[in-house]
C-alpha cells in the first residue's frame, strides 16, 4: 500500500464514522476481535505527558443490557411518567445493540499530575478530556471500520454511583460517556456541512 493511499484511507475512515441509531444485537465481529481493536485505541491515544488517564469498560450481552437497564430505571425516576414513553423508546434504541464501550478518566492520576505540576494544575482537567475525546474518535472510527454502528451518549453523572457498584469500579473512575454498538440496521441521517472556509483560517 502506498503512502498516499494509506493517508486517504485514513481521512475516509474518518469521514465514514457517524452516528448510528439503528443497531442490532446480530454479532458481525467476535467479541476477541473488538477487544483487540479498542485495546490498541487506548494503547496508541495519546495523553497530555503521557498521563495514561483513560480507562474503558467494555459490556457485552446481558451485561450491556443491565447497564441500560440503570440508565432507563434512574431516567424513570426523574421523568414524568406522561412523558416516559419517549424516553423508554430512546432506551430500546440504545440498548438494541450488543455492546456498549464506557469511557473514564482517572481521576487520582490527574490529581498526582496537579500536585506534581502545580502550574499547570487547571489546565490537566481540561487536557484529559481532550484525551479521552481523541479516544472516543479512534475508538469510534475503529468500530465503524469493522463494520459497526455507534453513538456516543452521555448519562453520567445521572448513573455514575450505579455503574461503580454494578461493575466495582475504583471510586476515582470517572465517567465520561457511553458508547453503544452494533450491526447497522438503519442509515444515519444526512449531514449537512457549514462552509468550511468559514471555519477555518490561513496565514501565510
Amino acid at each position: 500500500m502506498s503512502e498516499v493511499q494509506s493517508k486517504q484511507d485514513f481521512l475516509s475512515a474518518i469521514a465514514a464514522r457517524r452516528s448510528i441509531y439503528g443497531i442490532s444485537k446480530e454479532r458481525i465481529v467476535s467479541e476477541e476481535r473488538i477487544e483487540e481493536v479498542i485495546a490498541y485505541a487506548v494503547k496508541h491515544t495519546p495523553s497530555s505527558f503521557n498521563s495514561q488517564t483513560a480507562r474503558v469498560v467494555v459490556l457485552f450481552g446481558e451485561q450491556q443490557d443491565k447497564l441500560w437497564n440503570i440508565v432507563t430505571e434512574t431516567l424513570r425516576a426523574i421523568v414524568p411518567a406522561d412523558q416516559f414513553e419517549a424516553t423508554q423508546s430512546r432506551m430500546n434504541t440504545l440498548s438494541a445493540g450488543y455492546g456498549t464501550v464506557l469511557f473514564f478518566e482517572d481521576q487520582d492520576v490527574i490529581k498526582g499530575l496537579q500536585e506534581q505540576f502545580s502550574s499547570y494544575k487547571d489546565n490537566f482537567p481540561i487536557w484529559s478530556n481532550q484525551s479521552n475525546g481523541m479516544l472516543q474518535l479512534v475508538i469510534w472510527t475503529a468500530l465503524e471500520q469493522e463494520g459497526l454502528g455507534a453513538s456516543l451518549q452521555h448519562y453520567n453523572p445521572l448513573i455514575d454511583a450505579e455503574v461503580t457498584k454494578e461493575w466495582n469500579l475504583p471510586a476515582s473512575w470517572q465517567l465520561v460517556a457511553q458508547m453503544p454498538f452494533g450491526k447497522p440496521v438503519a442509515d444515519p441521517s444526512v449531514k449537512e456541512f457549514q462552509p468550511v472556509d468559514a471555519r477555518i483560517k490561513v496565514f501565510k
